[in-house]
């Protein structure tokens, strides 16, 4: 999806694609190979961007102008419409089928996104998407003690995790998920360690499934504010 966006809107925009993945490059390196992308695909396996630049979910966007100054902060960044007409495989076993149909109904913006991106490139500092440095951190989420606290637990879990000791992170990936409930990457993560399609288990309270019924999956990713 973002290789036909690069492909329409390059020279005058580069895209940047970053994975997120403790688990290491061998985790996301398949997909990065099979979509054969021409434009720089990096894997972040410490999470760094999701504490640099508030990335709470994916996917997310940021905007970069030619100086390196971030001109939108990160927001979902969508290049383009997911499917959603087509029938669910009825011998899938139940829980996946119920997250399919949860995912359904997740909201996303597309076209006011990649019209907002087009109007940046033609016209660059000009086009009324890009904001300000006072604007970007007045747009910018909070980071709060608590959003603090949360980075270093997770920090100290995937250090645990990547040295070996899985059992002694899951009490800090769980302090992560309660100091910021918010941090979908911060979830994610660990329930993929506990199981790989993010299900219920023993080791975590919430699942991908659950936790998006609570707070309603047309919540799952906030309005775009363009």
């Amino acid at each position: 999806m973002w290789q036909a966006l690069r492909t329409e809107l390059h020279p005058g925009l580069e895209i940047v694609t970053v994975a997120l993945d403790t688990a290491g490059a061998d985790a996301a390196r398949p997909w990065i190979e099979r979509a054969n992308p021409d434009h720089p695909s990096l894997i972040d396996e410490a999470h760094v961007l999701d504490e640099l630049l508030g990335v709470v979910n994916v996917p997310m966007g940021v905007w970069v102008d030619e100086n390196g100054m971030i001109v939108r902060p990160a927001e979902p960044a969508f290049p383009r419409r997911q499917k959603t007409d087509r029938p669910i495989p009825e011998d899938l076993p139940q829980q996946f089928k119920d997250m399919l149909e949860e995912a359904r109904k997740v909201q996303t913006e597309p076209e006011k996104y990649v019209n907002a991106l087009r109007d940046w490139v033609a016209n660059g500092p000009a086009s009324p998407y890009a904001l300000t440095p006072e604007q970007v951190v007045e747009k910018s989420r909070p980071r709060t003690a608590d959003h603090a606290r949360a980075a270093a637990c997770f920090e100290l879990a995937q250090h645990l995790h990547r040295n070996g000791h899985a059992d002694d992170a899951v009490r800090w990936f769980r302090e992560a998920h309660r100091l910021q409930p918010d941090n979908w990457t911060y979830k994610r993560q660990a329930w993929t360690f506990a199981d790989p399609f993010q299900g219920r288990t023993d080791t975590y309270d919430g699942s991908w499934l659950d936790d998006v019924r609570a707070i309603g999956a047309e919540n799952y990713y906030e309005p775009l504010d363009m």
